[in-house]
C-alpha cells in the first residue's frame, strides 16, 4: 500500500523508519518531512494544514492510509475533512476525529472529561479576560507552586509553573488580558500543583479496542537538573523503571479503561494514539494532559521497542480489529538525546552544516529541525536531532548515544549530558 505520512519532525522520521521496515508498504510519502525522510521516503512540500493540498496528494499518489503525526491537523479536523470527502472517505487516517481531537485542543474540555469520567487529575478551574480577578482570588486559594495553563495549542509552550503568588498573578494577566499565547490563552486553566514524578504512557485505540504501548519519560526543560525554559523535550527513555507491575496495573484500571470508555461514552470518534502525561505522586498515577498523537521525542524511544509490524497494526485500527494483534515489546531499553540549536528555545540561527552524521555506529540519528540543502544536511529548526540508542539498561543506552554525539558536529550545538539523571 501508498502511505502518507503528515509531519516534519523527529516524531515523523521514527514513524516513516518504522513503517519502511514493512513489506506491506510500497511507497511512502511524507508532507513536508525533513533530511531524515528523504532518504527513505519522497518528501511532498505541502502544509500538514493545507487540507486541499493533501487531498491533491493522496489522489495523485494512489495512497491509501494516512498517518497523522502533529496535533494541529487533527484539531482542525483533517480526519472528519477525509470522512465527509467522496474522494477521500475510504483512506484509512490515523488520528482522532475533530471531536475527539479537542481533548488537546483545549484544556478545559481536557479537564471536564477527566472530572466527568472520574479520572484522577489535579484540581482546577478555568478563567477569561472578564473573570481575570476571580483568577486572582483562585490563586489566593492555592499553595505554591502555581500552574498555569493557556487553553488551546501554544506549540508546547503554554505551561507556566511559578512560586511567587504575584508572578502567578502577573502571568495570569499577561495571557488573559495581554494575549501572551494569542488566541491559545483566550482562556487559561489554573491547576493545584502535584509534586512527583511525570512519565507518558501511550495507548493506541481503534475506537473499541486499545492496546498500551511501552511508557517513556522525557525530559523538558532546557537545562541541566531540570533547570531553566520548558522546550518540546531534550531527551527521552524507555521504559520508565519505576513503572513497576503494580503501578502499571494502577495505570490501566484508573486511567485507561476509564479513559477508552469514555470516548464510547462521550461519543469522541477515536482511531488513532492516545499520549497521557502521568505524574506519580506517593505511588498513585494522576493524568496532567492528553495529547491526541504520539510525543516527540517519546516517540524516537517507544517506536524503536514495538517488535511488531506498524502498518500492520495501523491497519487493524483502520478496520477495528485491534483485539487480534498480538503487541510484541523488545526488552531492551532505549534512550535518546536530542541536538539542538544555541538558543533555543528562544532565538536561534538556521542554516547550520550538521557533519559526522556517516560516522554514527550503534545508534540511530533521527531527523527534526534538519533539511536537506545543496545536498547537505542543515539545521531548520530549534530541535535539530534525536540520536537513539538501545541498551540492557537505559543507562548503558544512553552512554551509547553520548559516544556518537562526540561525532557530531554544528555550529553553536547544545543538549543536556543528563538524560535519566533523576532515575
Amino acid at each position: 500500500m501508498n502511505i502518507l505520512i503528515l509531519g516534519s519532525g523527529g516524531r515523523e522520521h521514527t514513524i516513516t523508519w518504522k513503517l519502511a521496515q514493512s513489506n506491506k508498504c510500497r511507497n511512502l510519502f511524507v508532507a513536508p518531512g525533513n533530511s531524515g525522510t528523504a532518504n527513505i521516503a519522497t518528501n511532498v512540500p505541502v502544509n500538514v494544514t493545507d487540507f486541499q493540498a493533501i487531498k491533491e496528494v493522496v489522489l495523485n499518489n494512489k495512497i491509501t492510509m494516512v498517518v497523522v503525526g502533529p496535533e494541529d491537523p487533527l484539531v482542525q479536523g483533517i480526519h472528519d475533512f477525509f470522512l465527509e470527502d467522496e474522494a477521500l472517505k475510504n483512506v484509512a487516517v490515523i488520528g482522532p476525529q475533530k471531536a475527539a481531537a479537542e481533548l488537546e485542543g483545549s484544556k478545559e474540555f481536557a479537564k471536564e472529561f477527566l472530572f466527568r469520567h472520574n479520572i484522577p487529575t489535579a484540581a482546577y478551574q478555568s478563567f477569561n479576560a472578564e473573570t481575570v480577578e476571580d483568577g486572582y482570588a483562585f490563586l489566593d486559594t492555592l499553595n505554591p507552586p502555581y500552574v498555569l495553563k493557556a487553553d488551546g495549542l501554544a506549540a508546547g509552550k503554554g505551561v507556566v509553573i511559578l512560586e511567587d503568588l504575584n508572578e502567578a498573578k502577573a502571568e495570569l494577566k499577561a495571557m488573559l488580558v495581554d494575549a501572551k499565547f494569542g488566541n491559545a490563552s483566550t482562556k487559561v486553566v489554573i491547576e493545584e500543583f502535584l509534586d512527583g514524578i511525570e512519565l507518558s504512557c501511550f495507548v493506541l485505540t481503534d475506537g473499541k479496542n486499545y492496546k498500551i504501548l511501552p511508557t517513556a519519560k522525557d525530559y523538558k526543560r532546557i537545562g541541566e537538573g531540570d533547570n531553566g525554559l520548558n522546550t518540546g523535550g531534550m531527551g527521552a527513555i524507555s521504559p520508565v523503571p519505576f513503572a513497576d507491575e503494580e503501578f502499571m496495573s494502577k495505570i490501566k484500571e484508573r486511567i485507561v479503561i476509564p479513559t477508552i470508555n469514555g470516548f464510547k461514552k462521550d461519543n469522541l470518534p477515536y482511531k488513532g494514539f492516545v499520549f497521557i502525561g502521568l505524574i506519580k505522586v506517593g505511588n498513585n498515577p494522576f493524568v496532567i494532559e492528553y495529547n491526541v498523537r504520539l510525543g516527540d521525542p517519546e516517540t524516537e524511544v517507544v517506536l524503536p521497542r514495538l517488535k511488531n509490524d506498524l502498518v500492520e497494526v495501523f491497519q487493524a485500527v483502520a478496520n477495528q480489529t485491534l483485539d487480534t494483534i498480538e503487541i510484541e515489546i523488545d526488552e531492551q531499553a532505549a534512550a535518546t538525546v536530542m541536538l539542538v540549536s544555541g538558543g533555543y528555545p528562544e532565538a536561534y540561527e538556521k542554516g547550520k552544516e550538521i557533519s559526522g552524521i556517516d560516522n554514527i555506529e550503534d545508534s540511530i540519528a533521527f531527523h527534526a529541525g534538519a533539511q536537506l540543502k545543496d545536498n547537505k544536511v542543515v539545521t531548520s529548526g530549534g530541535r535539530v536531532m534525536a540520536i537513539t540508542s538501545y541498551g540492557n539498561t537505559y543507562k548503558e543506552a544512553i552512554k551509547k548515544s553520548y559516544q556518537n554525539i562526540e561525532k557530531l558536529h554544528f555550529d553553536k550545538m547544545n543538549y543536556r549530558k543528563d538524560i535519566g539523571f533523576d532515575l
